[in-house]
């Protein structure tokens, strides 16, 4: 072979061997790229080849971290290695010195996911919590969410669960409240009344003004609050109850504003539920939570395009409503008149007639209510407690 021939061999080696690499490598780090590749394909109705993109991505990421967690054993068993005993300030040092690449790599990437001082300067540690990584619960929600979408909602509750099991590995913490609404969600559709009461109870458990609970994103790690809190919680709750029964709607929403978005739903699912089965104290509660954050995220968006307004009745704050899209999307979405409708119906269960006549006057004269401005016009000919549903 002539000198051409040779450098040509060399050329092709050099580049068939780096692109083998790079492919290899490829497929141990681009896990999150090929989740994206897989939400695409979900969000265009190819449901197939969206799962077993999504069981890919949850494949690579537990390969490359399986792979870490080969390299950083290596390296912790080598003969020198074990003589610094479970230090892993030695350890760092060690890699940097004797040039370890893929256990260096490891322990980048580990330092890069979990903070360095959490692992109490342990080798040991590292090694538990890097093996702990190779878990992607983001790719077990989209499998859960392909399984609901393709009618199997056991399945999903499934992935959704375990993806919740997962929570602390989450990319988004606040994604944990999210996933909860998800099982809520399919529990409901079961008719597992209870497990769905528990879960949106568990929501609702971070919520300061409902619970006293922590400022945290993960409802479920919640610890319990000591009695002064919980009875600060509960003096507040009841001013905010007379206040409503005694004063009625436009001075509620006058003297009071709460803005905690992520746990609207929750009182609402919980108020709606409660109603139908004959609590009407319990939905009075929950509704009168989910009315007020409902409106006071209005009224901020308002006052976005009206510095200058005023609340002074829902009349006049619902004359907003059409100037502004986003603000009939959410009333929308967040079944702003179904809760109006059945938060004076849990008023006037509980024996607070007036109060819930009038919200069922504003009600009766809102073209866009639908059928909660024909119900409420009925209640106010009528006033009657609709008949509960028995629980299954």
């Amino acid at each position: 072979m002539d000198v051409k021939g040779i450098k040509f061999f060399t050329f092709t080696f050099i580049l068939l061997f780096l692109c083998v690499n790079a492919a290899s490598a490829q497929a141990y780090s681009n896990w999150w790229f090929t989740l994206e590749q897989g939400k695409q394909m979900f969000r265009q109705g190819d449901y197939g080849h969206a799962l077993l993109t999504f069981e890919d991505a949850r494949r690579q990421r537990r390969t490359m971290y399986d792979r870490m967690e080969r390299d950083l054993i290596d390296l912790l068993s080598v003969t020198e290695a074990r003589r610094m005993g479970d230090s892993l300030d030695w350890v760092d040092r060690f890699i940097q010195e004797r040039r370890y690449a893929a256990a260096g790599e490891a322990l980048d990437e580990l330092y890069y996911r979990v903070s360095k001082d959490s692992l109490q300067n342990s080798a040991s540690a590292a090694l538990s919590a890097l093996g702990a990584l190779k878990d992607y619960p983001e790719a077990e929600y989209w499998i859960g969410e392909v399984y609901l979408t393709e009618g199997e909602p056991a399945l999903a509750l499934d992935q959704f669960q375990k993806a919740l099991s997962m929570r602390p590995l989450l990319e988004n913490p606040g994604f944990t409240v999210e996933l909860m609404y998800k099982i809520a969600g399919i529990y409901r559709i079961r008719r597992e009344y209870n497990e769905m009461e528990r879960t949106l109870l568990s929501i609702l458990s971070a919520d300061t003004l409902w619970a006293g609970g922590g400022s945290g994103t993960d409802p479920s790690d919640r610890q319990p609050q000591p009695d002064a809190v919980a009875r600060r919680v509960s003096f507040a709750r009841q001013a905010m109850n007379r206040t409503l029964e005694n004063d009625g709607i436009t001075r509620f929403l006058t003297l009071y504003r709460y803005a905690n978005a992520e746990c609207e739903k929750a009182h609402r699912l919980l108020g709606f539920f409660y109603y139908e089965t004959g609590r009407h104290s319990r939905a009075q509660d929950h509704l009168m939570f989910s009315f007020l954050i409902q409106n006071t995220r209005v009224i901020d968006e308002v006052i976005q395009r009206r510095y200058d307004f005023t609340f002074t009745g829902l009349e006049s704050l619902a004359s907003e409503f059409a100037r502004n899209q986003l603000i009939l999307d959410y009333i929308d979405k967040n079944e702003y008149y179904k809760t109006a409708y059945y938060l004076a119906s849990s008023l006037h269960g509980n024996g607070k007639t007036t109060a819930a006549r009038n919200v069922w006057n504003f009600l009766s004269v809102q073209n866009r209510a639908g059928e909660w401005q024909t119900r409420a016009a009925s209640q106010l000919r009528s006033p009657s407690v609709e008949t509960a549903l028995e629980m299954p």
